[in-house]
């Protein structure tokens, strides 16, 4: 198991990935997103030297790129995790949408989350084999719920909003938009809003030079994942440009309005948990404050709907990579 550093202080453990042999890389993240691609690439080439019989990636990160090109230098096959998710446009997300297109370009084994992401697979023509699996984080969601208390009863007299926003293409303008729509919201007398800050300096500092201060506003450390799930489950409504909180969401029964102009979610709009309102101020405040003034359409939204997966994406992959190994392994290379 390789670990970039991307995310300082992530504990394996809170994964159930404690009793695998872990590698630091020390590829901290970067301001510059394709710097960080060439770091990871040339710390993992050495360490295939002896090559694996197969490298697996999951998402479509800098780290996720820079294992795939180690990989795809060494003559490694690879499988991704998460493959065939498009919005269509190379901007949005940039550069996310660019590094899932060509990691999935030289994938061997591609593994779908849902039959939308399979059809953009097979609309491209991938040489790899595509499997249609779920997403293992609606696995991990499911199981983090299982054994994780609410952190609190939802209060219908307080309507509770969480509020989190880090996309690279929304820094700037988009930023700015978004504070100052949760600043408006804010001023309502009926609401409570917390702002969980994202590790990336830049985004954080953005969000806390507009909102910090607010009677309604807490800004919220970045948090570990068991957290942001508590607070996600509390919520009314979450207002987020994240693409695991648009999978997470909905499995959730929480309404999700996206802060981005494009998705390559749609799986989460399509099954009416979720509204795509980009970074507009206006347009934001304007259908967050139509849903907090209208419980049965905000109701509507807060069905429990499984558009990413059931739970089990883990077992079928392990499968069939188990069964891939067996067909493909390299003579002469020993199992560790």
């Amino acid at each position: 198991m390789l670990l970039t550093g991307q995310h300082p202080g992530l504990d394996p453990a809170e994964y159930g990935l404690e009793q695998f042999r872990a590698h630091q890389l020390d590829c901290p993240g970067e301001e510059n997103p394709h710097a960080h691609v060439g770091r990871v690439t040339a710390a993992v080439l050495p360490l295939l030297s002896r090559p694996p019989d197969l490298l697996v990636v999951q998402g479509d990160t800098s780290s996720a790129l820079g294992a795939a090109l180690a990989a795809f230098t060494a003559g490694v096959p690879v499988a991704h995790v998460e493959a065939g998710l498009r919005s269509h446009d190379p901007t949005l997300p940039w550069p996310e949408e660019e590094y899932r297109t060509a990691i999935d370009a030289g994938a061997d084994l591609l593994f779908a989350p849902t039959n939308t992401a399979a059809s953009n697979l097979r609309a491209e023509a991938v040489r790899g084999t595509i499997h249609v699996t779920g997403n293992t984080g609606i696995d991990a969601l499911l199981e983090i719920e299982a054994r994780a208390p609410l952190m609190q009863p939802r209060n219908t007299t307080v309507k509770r909003l969480l509020v989190t926003c880090h996309r690279r293409e929304s820094w700037g303008h988009g930023l700015r938009s978004i504070a100052a729509a949760v600043a408006r919201l804010a001023d309502r007398d009926d609401v409570l809003i917390e702002v969980v800050l994202h590790p990336n300096g830049h985004a954080s500092r953005s969000l806390t030079e507009r909102l910090n201060g607010h009677k309604r506003i807490d800004l919220i450390p970045p948090c570990n994942h068991v957290a942001l799930i508590g607070r996600m489950r509390c919520a009314g409504l979450i207002l987020s440009d994240s693409g695991g909180i648009q999978e997470e969401a909905p499995a959730l029964g929480v309404p999700l309005l996206v802060l981005r102009d494009k998705t390559e979610r749609p799986e989460g709009i399509h099954s009416g948990n979720a509204l795509l309102v980009g970074t507009s101020a206006g347009l934001i405040v304007e259908t967050a404050s139509r849903l907090l003034d209208d419980p049965a359409e905000l109701a509507k939204m807060a069905r429990r709907t499984f558009p990413y997966g059931d739970g089990r994406a883990a077992p079928r992959i392990a499968a069939v990579i188990e069964s891939w190994i067996e067909e493909n392994s390299r003579p002469g290379i020993a199992k560790s």
